[in-house]
C-alpha cells in the first residue's frame, strides 16, 4: 500500500479512508457490519467492478448485494463457470451450452454426454465440493493471441472465434482450479460465494438454478414454459440449419460479406411464422370462432409490427382485418394507478379503461358501429376523433397491447370468439457457448433506440424507466405468456449487430455522473462484440424498422 486516500462510499454518502492499492474486497469486509449484507460487486464511478478492483485514486464507491440487477448478473456468471469446471471433471470432452434462461433458470445442453439423473447428482456434488473448497476465481489479463491458444486447448473454438473477430490487443479472462473461461462482466471473488444452486434435468438437457430473488436462502421453484421452449427451440434449430449460433460466427459471416444472405432467410423466416399463424387464424374464423385475435407481450417486442403484418396475410386469405390498440383505452393520466417508486404504472390493467374496452369491444361483435378513443400522450387524456369501426362479413378484429393474453382484460368474450399471441424477442444467438444474450437486453437496446428516435427521450431516461418496466412484465404479463394459441418469435440473428451504430452512439451520450452509466456502460462493452451490419440491408416491412425507422407500416 502505497498512501491514504479517501473514497466516497455511496452506501453510507460519507468520505471514507483507504490505504492507495486497498481492494474493494479488503475494504467491503472492513465495512461488513455496517453495510449489513456481503457485497459480490460495486460500482466505481458508475461502472460495475470485481472486488478484486484496487483503489489507487479517489473514487465513487457503491458496494452490490446478489440481489441488485449487477450483483445477481455477478452471482449467476460465477455459476456458469463453477458448472463448467465441473463439467470438465465430470464428462471430461463434453461441450457444454447454456442457451438460454427459461422455467426461472438457465437452460443448459452437453454435447458428447447424455443427460442422466446420475450425471446431474455428480455435476451438483462437485459444484458443492468447489463451492465448499472456496476456491479463487482470478481475473487475468493477456495479449489476445495467447488467450486464444489457452481456448485452443481447452476445446472452446466458440470463443475462439469470437476473439479472432473482435480485433481486441488485450483479453480478460478468468482462472478457476486450473480452468480458463471468459464471461463479460466481473465474477465473484471465489467459489465461496456462489452457495445456493441446483441442477434439475429439463428435456433434453438440465436447468441450472441461481437463487430465488424473493429468498436467497433458496432457489426458484421452475414454472412450465412448453410453448416458450418450443418457441427457442424452432430457432435454435434454425440456426444450426445455416450455421450461426454465436456472435463469432455471425461476425465471420460479416466478414465474408454474406450478411444479406443471411437477413433474407431470417426475415424469410418471420413471413412463414407469421403466415402460419395467419392461416390458423383463418382456419378457426371459418369454423365459427377467432372473431377477436389478441397480440400480446412485453415492451419492444414488436407487437405492433407483428399485428400489421398478421393483418396483411389476413387480407391474402381474404379476411377484412380492424386494428385496435390497447393503448388507446388507458384512462386519463392523473387516474393511473403508480408504482412502488411513485410513477404512473402504465404497465398496470388497470391503467386501461375495462370497462369501456369491454362494452365497445361486446358492441362491434353484435354488428355495432363503434367509435374508438384515440388516446393523447401527450395532454395524458383520452380523445375522441371520428374514428369508427364496424364489422362487416368477413371482417375480423386484431387488437394490440401488453395484456391481450390477461384473462381479466377480455372477460366478458366467449373464449371461442379468441385467439391469442405472444410475442417477444427471444434472443437465440449466444456471444459463445457459455454467455448467452438475454432477452431483456435485446428489448431494452430496442426501446432506447425507438425512444430516442420518436419520443425525444435520451437514453439514460430509457434505462431509468426500465427497472419499472420490468416489474410491471413480471407481474402483468409473463405470468400469461403460456395462455397464447401461437407464440411468434420477433427476434432476428442479425439485429444486435445492425443496432450496433445507433445504439453505441446514443448511449456513449449518457453522462458519467449518473447512476444509469453502469447499465450504458455494460450495454456498450456487450455491443462492442459485433461486427456492425448497415441499416439499408433492412426490409421495410421488417419488425426492427419498428425501432430503427423507415417501416413501410404506419404507426
Amino acid at each position: 500500500m502505497n498512501n491514504r486516500l479517501e473514497i466516497y462510499c455511496k452506501n453510507f454518502n460519507e468520505y471514507i479512508d483507504v490505504e492507495g492499492g486497498e481492494s474493494l474486497l479488503s475494504l467491503g469486509r472492513r465495512l461488513a457490519g455496517r453495510l449489513g449484507f456481503e457485497p459480490v460487486c460495486a460500482h466505481v464511478n458508475n461502472k460495475n467492478e470485481a472486488l478484486a478492483f484496487k483503489i489507487y485514486n479517489p473514487k465513487q464507491v457503491e458496494f452490490l448485494p446478489i440481489t441488485s440487477p449487477s450483483g445477481t448478473r455477478v452471482y449467476v456468471r460465477s455459476l456458469c463457470m463453477i458448472l463448467y469446471r465441473a463439467a470438465t471433471t465430470v464428462c471430461p470432452g463434453a461441450g457444454i451450452r447454456i442457451e438460454h434462461s427459461i422455467s426461472n433458470g438457465y437452460y443448459c445442453r452437453l454435447d458428447g454426454a447424455e443427460v442422466t439423473d446420475a450425471l446431474i447428482d455428480s455435476l451438483r456434488a462437485e459444484m458443492r465440493s468447489l463451492v465448499e473448497r472456496d476456491l479463487p476465481m482470478v481475473r487475468e489479463e493477456r495479449l489476445t493471441a495467447d488467450v486464444i491458444e489457452i481456448f485452443k486447448r481447452q476445446g472452446l473454438y466458440d470463443k475462439v472465434r469470437l476473439l479472432e473477430t473482435v480485433n481486441a490487443l488485450y483479453t480478460t479472462f478468468y482462472t478457476l482450479d486450473g480452468i480458463c473461461d471468459s464471461y463479460y462482466g466481473p465474477l465473484a471473488p471465489s467459489t465461496g460465494y456462489l452457495k445456493v444452486f441446483d441442477l434439475l434435468k429439463y428435456k433434453e438437457g438440465f436447468l441450472l438454478l441461481g437463487f430465488d430473488p424473493r429468498d436467497t436462502s433458496a432457489t426458484p421453484v421452475p414454472v412450465a414454459q412448453e410453448k416458450m421452449y418450443k418457441a427457442f427451440t424452432d430457432y435454435l434449430a434454425f440456426n444450426h440449419i445455416i450455421g450461426v449460433s454465436d456472435v463469432g460466427g455471425l461476425n465471420k459471416v460479416v466478414e465474408q460479406r454474406k450478411a444479406p444472405e443471411l437477413i433474407y432467410l431470417a426475415e424469410a423466416l418471420h413471413e412463414k411464422a407469421i403466415s402460419r399463424i395467419s392461416d390458423e387464424i383463418t382456419r378457426r374464423y371459418r369454423e365459427g370462432g377467432a372473431r377477436v385475435v389478441l397480440v400480446a407481450g412485453p415492451s419492444s417486442s414488436g407487437k405492433t409490427t407483428t399485428t400489421k403484418r398478421i393483418g396483411v396475410q389476413l387480407m391474402t386469405n381474404l379476411l377484412k382485418p380492424q386494428l385496435i390498440s390497447l393503448d388507446n383505452y388507458f384512462i386519463d393520466r392523473e387516474l393511473t394507478p403508480r408504482d412502488e417508486s411513485g410513477d404512473y404504472d402504465y404497465e398496470s390493467l388497470y391503467a386501461l379503461d375495462l370497462e369501456q374496452f369491454n362494452a365497445d369491444l361486446n358492441a362491434i361483435i353484435r354488428g355495432e358501429e363503434v367509435e374508438l378513443p384515440y388516446y393523447n400522450f401527450e395532454l395524458g387524456r383520452r380523445q375522441y376523433r371520428g374514428d369508427r369501426v364496424k364489422l362487416d362479413e368477413g371482417s375480423i378484429l386484431l387488437i394490440e397491447g401488453i395484456h391481450g393474453l390477461n384473462p381479466e382484460l377480455t372477460a366478458g368474450i366467449a373464449e371461442r370468439m379468441k385467439f391469442r399471441i405472444y410475442v417477444s424477442a427471444l434472443t437465440t444467438i449466444s456471444i459463445d457457448d457459455h454467455n448467452w444474450v438475454p432477452t431483456t437486453d435485446n428489448r431494452l437496446l430496442r426501446r432506447i433506440i425507438r425512444d430516442a428516435k420518436y419520443r425525444a427521450m435520451p437514453p439514460e431516461e430509457t434505462i431509468r424507466r426500465w427497472a419499472s418496466v420490468r416489474r410491471g412484465e413480471e407481474k402483468w404479463i409473463f405470468p400469461y405468456q403460456e395462455n397464447a394459441d401461437a407464440m411468434f418469435n420477433s427476434s432476428l440473428l442479425f439485429e444486435l449487430a445492425v443496432m450496433k451504430d445507433q445504439g453505441e452512439e446514443l448511449l456513449r451520450n449518457v453522462p458519467g455522473n449518473v447512476p444509469e452509466y453502469a447499465e450504458a456502460y455494460r450495454l456498450r462493452k456487450f455491443l462492442s462484440y459485433f461486427q456492425s451490419i448497415p441499416s439499408h440491408s433492412i426490409p421495410s416491412t421488417s419488425v426492427l424498422r419498428e425501432f430503427l425507422g423507415g417501416s413501410s407500416f404506419k404507426y
